[in-house]
């Protein structure tokens, strides 16, 4: 286990700092903060004791509450959310709240969920990102560790809705892409996995903004991981919500398990013709 020493473990150092400005600020509890800056009290602990630096929306709220030195904390924090290993900082957020979710809902409007990404199409992915070989490797492997949540004896409810033209979206080759969909429309087919096609012929939607996921779990807050020009996870309240209607919005335009599993097999055989 990593030293939990403040002079020499970042993520302690920031936290105590924060801990002392709160209580400075007159905000006695950690309760009375979130409530002020709007977010899980969760959020406020786990950046106090070090489990996990503040995301930068949480930290320039605790700043401006606090009345902290932004641009000073904002380097307290470069350093204490510096990624480790191949895990991006504003990807770790995520991953604790997909691990432990009992319901996962996924919207993707350009690419497949990376939940159900085979390796060949998350390497093509990657590579086409700029990543070396190895880089690319070491991504593949977080990527497929996180689908083993999906074969664990009490896997979570997933609800994906994807936008067809991800689906002709060529990633790799034809052959990688014939393989994935039919990964895909295999998953379909379990229980706990739910997985719904928009067909592009009704227009525009109310997701075409960016992809999301949304993470529910047990006594702990809603997650939500935004993938747009700046990557984050969040635990905002009203960025929650807002994602959740949208999310409500762009499953009401889908076709049904059954029919979206029919577009998802016609796509792949279109794939394999090519």
């Amino acid at each position: 286990m990593a030293s939990r020493d403040p002079e020499s473990d970042p993520k302690v150092f920031l936290g105590r700092e924060l801990k002392r400005a709160r209580i400075n600020a007159g905000f006695a509890t950690q309760d009375a903060l979130a409530a002020k800056l709007g977010f899980d009290r969760t959020v406020i602990t786990k950046a106090e004791t070090g489990d996990r630096a503040p995301t930068d929306e949480v930290l320039a709220a605790w700043c401006q509450a606090c009345g902290l030195p932004a641009d000073l904390f904002a380097r307290f924090a470069a350093l204490a959310r510096r990624a480790d290993g191949p895990v991006a900082s504003w990807f770790e957020g995520w991953l604790e709240a997909e691990g432990k979710a009992h319901t996962l809902r996924l919207w993707a409007p350009l690419v497949l969920p990376g939940l159900f990404q085979p390796a060949g199409y998350a390497r093509a992915l990657f590579l086409a990102m700029g990543m070396d070989e190895e880089a690319a490797e070491e991504q593949v492997a977080l990527r497929l560790s996180r689908q083993e949540i999906l074969d664990r004896p009490d896997p979570p409810q997933v609800v994906a809705v994807i936008y067809e033209a991800v689906l002709h979206h060529l990633v790799g080759s034809p052959q990688v892409m014939h393989d994935a969909l039919i990964h895909l429309a295999e998953l379909s087919q379990r229980p706990n996995i739910t997985i719904q096609v928009i067909p592009t012929d009704t227009g525009a939607n109310a997701g075409l903004g960016g992809s999301f996921n949304l993470a529910s779990g047990d006594g702990t807050p809603e997650v939500l991981a935004m993938v747009t020009i700046e990557d984050i996870t969040t635990e905002s309240r009203s960025l929650v919500r807002k994602a959740a209607n949208i999310f409500v919005r762009v499953q009401a335009d889908a076709l049904p398990r059954a029919a979206s599993r029919t577009v998802i097999l016609e796509a792949a055989e279109r794939w394999k013709a090519r």
